[in-house]
């Protein structure tokens, strides 16, 4: 059996078997024994991660950056968590004033917590989950509509818990060609998620007959007019203070670098007169005198690989001027256009140029791959969830969770029935235990960057696309403009010792497990 002791010196956890026949007969294991236990947990927690660091996938040093690009929304300007309820809200009266969906789906408001970024959603079954970098599905985190789908359905249906490369999204995450899965990389999907599930759940409880490719279509298209028809714009325009914040940051970000006399460019997808508004609301009227370039309505990713589309001035009154562009000039904004006429028009090519974005497709994919650009991710997740691996639960829980790892690869030589009925138990404690760190997060969902062992397929989408990552800009405050970022050398499987090694030789620390007593 498995109990809590407790004593002067503080608590560990002490499994105790006897088993006639068993190499573990009258065998009594401490994990964190006391002493060391109560040095474990401090001696973590003095050791806390900064979730205002920036973090590195690749070695880049700013001595060598001369042009800092930016995207806009959520790299420049964050937003309130007002803006994905006006979102969800607005779609959803699309969806029924425009497709003829049922009145009653009003019914469902935004739940900020039910979805993270990063998701799988197979279009033809209506499911939403979590994958994998291996591309497995992480059991647990299959929904259809609002609820959780059972691990037996998921396996049966999908013939084992991996997705095929075919099935998978393509290289911008979109479902198209054949492939069944989207992914949801973009911050303002967090309310598309949500109006897909709601409304899956809401046929789903009425027994409703419906097409899920017509449903994921519908939503699409929805949350698309929100944005092309202008309503989010013309909200934000309206409040700017209720819906923008974080503005004195990204303020001094941009003080800082002309300060140091870097070259300065905007790229976003979105239009002129929002733009124009929120850079007056956060860095002032003259904002325009920071950039060395500024282009709206780019359409990336679009903009980085089609080269056929030619820039337009945007006057004062946000007008379309029809005279060539020999020269992009400071001051002035340019809309359209694509990557290859900025090089040409610029000459900023290579690695001295670092750009700025939150969408680690349509923002950074096509500039590392293609273009040799350095790319900085912004996760704002990030800075949460760095906060909750600081709690002392978390630690505890993290701690124990691999001490059970390390428990079942050492024992599981050993084959007789007692001993694997005490195998068992360990799984399925280590199974709750998973549950409970996923739910530290996001009680659906988990972690946006890992599943139970693995890195999320979100992650692996990130260490390739970005050299690095950080929850927002204002953490380029915390370094000097010549700071060189090395990312941290990360043990190969093979480079280390394996869990029954450690076991044996008791080479390990973090965690640590002392055989006190065994019997034979």
């Amino acid at each position: 059996n498995t109990n809590i002791f407790n004593d002067d010196c503080g608590v560990g956890l002490r499994v105790m078997a006897r088993c006639k026949e068993s190499p573990f007969s009258v065998c009594c294991y401490n994990f964190f024994p006391s002493p060391l236990f109560a040095e474990l947990v401090p001696s973590i927690m003095s050791n806390m991660l900064n979730p205002d660091a920036i973090f590195s996938n690749n070695e880049m040093s700013l001595s060598d950056i001369e042009i800092y690009g930016f995207d806009y929304d959520y790299t420049l300007v964050f937003y309130s968590k007002h803006l994905h309820t006006l979102i969800f809200n607005a779609a959803r009266d699309l969806l029924i004033n425009e497709h003829r969906y049922p009145a009653e789906i009003r019914k469902y408001d935004y739940d900020p917590n039910f979805a993270i970024r990063g998701l799988h959603y197979d279009v033809h079954r209506a499911l939403l989950m979590k994958i994998d970098a291996f591309h497995y599905i992480q059991l647990g985190t299959v929904y259809r509509g609002l609820s959780v789908v059972p691990d037996e359905e998921v396996i049966a249906m999908y013939d084992g818990s991996h997705v095929p490369l075919e099935q998978m999204s393509d290289f911008y995450g979109k479902s198209s060609q054949g492939n069944t899965m989207k992914q949801f990389m973009d911050i303002f999907s967090l309310p598309e998620m949500t109006l897909l599930s709601c409304v899956n759940e809401y046929f789903l409880k009425n027994n409703i007959d419906y097409e899920p490719v017509h449903l994921y279509k519908d939503v699409k298209d929805s949350i698309r007019d929100v944005h092309i028809k202008g309503i989010m714009y013309r909200a934000i325009e309206a409040d700017i203070e209720k819906y923008i914040c974080y503005a004195e940051q990204t303020r001094a970000v941009l003080a800082k670098l002309a300060d140091h006399g870097k070259k300065m460019f905007l790229i976003t997808n979105s239009p002129s007169s929002f733009v124009d508004k929120g850079m007056r609301f956060i860095v002032g009227k003259d904002w325009r005198d920071l950039f060395d370039v500024v282009i709206v309505q780019a359409d990336k990713p679009n903009f980085f690989n089609d080269k056929r589309r030619p820039f337009r001035k945007v006057n004062e009154r946000g007008v379309l001027l029809w005279d060539k562009i020999h020269k992009l000039q400071k001051g002035q904004i340019y809309k359209q256009g694509n990557l290859y006429e900025f090089l040409k028009l610029t000459g900023w090519r290579g690695s001295k140029v670092l750009y700025f974005g939150d969408h680690i497709y349509s923002d950074l994919a096509d500039l590392t791959l293609k273009h040799g650009w350095r790319t900085g991710a912004i996760i704002p997740e990030l800075r949460s969830e760095i906060k909750i691996m600081n709690t002392e639960k978390y630690i505890q829980t993290m701690t124990w969770l691999q001490t059970l790892t390390g428990l079942l690869e050492h024992m599981q030589v050993h084959r007789d029935p007692d001993s694997q009925m005490i195998l068992e138990e360990w799984k399925k404690e280590r199974k709750e235990m998973r549950e409970m760190n996923r739910n530290f997060f996001n009680a659906q969902f988990g972690s946006l960057f890992r599943t139970d062992e693995n890195p999320t397929y979100f992650l692996r989408r990130l260490s390739r696309f970005a050299d690095i990552y950080m929850a927002s800009l204002s953490c380029l405050l915390n370094y000097e403009p010549d700071y060189t970022f090395y990312p941290r050398r990360t043990p190969l499987q093979h480079e280390l010792p394996g869990w029954s090694d450690q076991l044996c030789t008791g080479t390990f620390r973090i965690p640590f497990l002392q055989e006190t007593v065994q019997v034979k």
